[in-house]
């Protein structure tokens, strides 16, 4: 079980903040922050190891005494479960007015993203899909459930993967879809994995889709690329089994709570530290170029903290990624970017020039949970 946090789509809601890099420390390939505290190993009763955040203190104190699964190989806290016999499973919840809005997206481009996002947890461990299984619930009003089911079918039939099945069912509020993935892999690729010293790389570019939510929330209009990163994303799929054929990777996932979130479950899971440069961080090439129109919100912001661009956090030893970025390039057209190290400590940190000393990263990305009443943060 885990949570998939996207930028704030509610009505009146706000974009991304900037990164609250609170706290400093001097640290280089080796030299630990500090020792790996007790939520960075997996310990029975601790509940999964994620990284910080009130919708993750809610998953670990719902899964704290989940007794070992027979016939399980991974379990919660990782992007799906697998199975003794490599069945992989995920399931991935989308609610409009939390993930998207009918006034900025399409019911069709809502039901894709819905099923795509369900499909990035395979990617993430690098599983073959066999199928999904779709549940939709719609309000009276409104336009029915054909053109979220159809959004669907296009994105899977891009793919080759057969529907399985689903529900549907009458909603007195919002839409809700619910996407169940089924694939199948024979060594899974975990959060759980990274060692001091790997160097970290991501797939694509990072912030667009933050960008677009943050261009409607200021009551702007998108950048039509920005837009089209979160009405259309990409489950990266080939890719990630591309790579896992061919580098030794030691750990990885994909990016859909934003880089700086990500890579805290990666740190956690691992009993690690992660440092993202911030001179390399692949941000959407419209950032770079001065034409994020209306985007209310700068592109480190929105590559740390946005969420929800489903590209792929991979930790490889040193010199095993390198040999294969431009093969890599040109069969997807896609970049593969270094962007920090694995460190031995905890945490995520940001180092912004050569010269300056790296800052504990504080902020994750979008949390469902934050500022609700019952939530009393520090549970876990």
């Amino acid at each position: 079980m885990r949570g998939r946090s996207p930028p704030s789509l509610r009505r009146g809601g706000r974009a991304p903040h900037g990164a609250g890099g609170a706290g400093r420390g001097i640290y280089g390939v080796g030299l630990p922050i500090r020792s790996p505290g007790p939520g960075a190993a997996q310990v029975r009763g601790a509940g999964p190891a994620l990284g910080p955040g009130g919708e993750f203190d809610r998953i670990r104190n719902i899964l704290r005494d989940l007794p070992p699964q027979p016939g399980s190989r991974v379990g919660p806290g990782d992007d799906a479960a697998v199975l003794s016999d490599g069945v992989v499973l995920s399931t991935d919840l989308t609610v409009e007015g939390v993930h998207f809005r009918l006034d900025w997206i399409s019911p069709e481009e809502a039901g894709g993203r819905a099923v795509v996002a369900a499909l990035s947890d395979l990617a993430a461990m690098a599983a073959e899909p066999i199928g999904v299984l779709v549940s939709l619930a719609v309000p009276e009003a409104g336009p029915g459930p054909e053109p979220f089911m159809a959004g669907v079918r296009e994105r899977i039939d891009e793919m080759g993967i057969p529907l399985l099945g689903g529900d549907l069912t009458r909603s007195p509020g919002p839409v809700i879809l619910d996407a169940v993935v089924v694939g199948r892999v024979e060594s899974p690729l975990l959060r759980a994995g990274a060692r001091p010293g790997d160097a970290l790389w991501v797939t694509g570019t990072l912030g667009g889709a933050a960008a677009a939510v943050a261009a409607w929330t200021s009551d702007g209009v998108p950048h039509p690329e920005f837009r089209e990163r979160f009405a259309r994303p990409r489950a990266r799929i080939p890719e990630a089994r591309w790579l896992r054929e061919r580098c030794a990777l030691s750990a990885g996932l994909d990016l859909s709570d934003g880089l700086a979130g990500d890579a805290a479950h990666l740190a956690a899971a691992s009993g690690v530290g992660v440092l993202l440069r911030g001179g390399t961080l692949p941000v959407h090439p419209r950032f770079r170029e001065g034409k994020a129109d209306g985007d209310g919100s700068g592109a480190l912001e929105c590559a740390l903290h946005g969420g929800e661009d489903y590209e792929l956090l991979l930790a490889a030893p040193q010199g095993e990624m390198e040999p294969w970025v431009e093969e890599f390039r040109r069969s997807f057209d896609l970049s593969l970017t270094r962007v920090g190290e694995v460190m031995a400590g905890e945490g995520v940190w940001i180092l912004h020039g050569d010269n300056e000393e790296p800052m504990r990263v504080e902020r994750g990305g979008w949390d469902h949970f934050r500022g609700m009443p019952w939530e009393s943060g520090g549970e876990g």
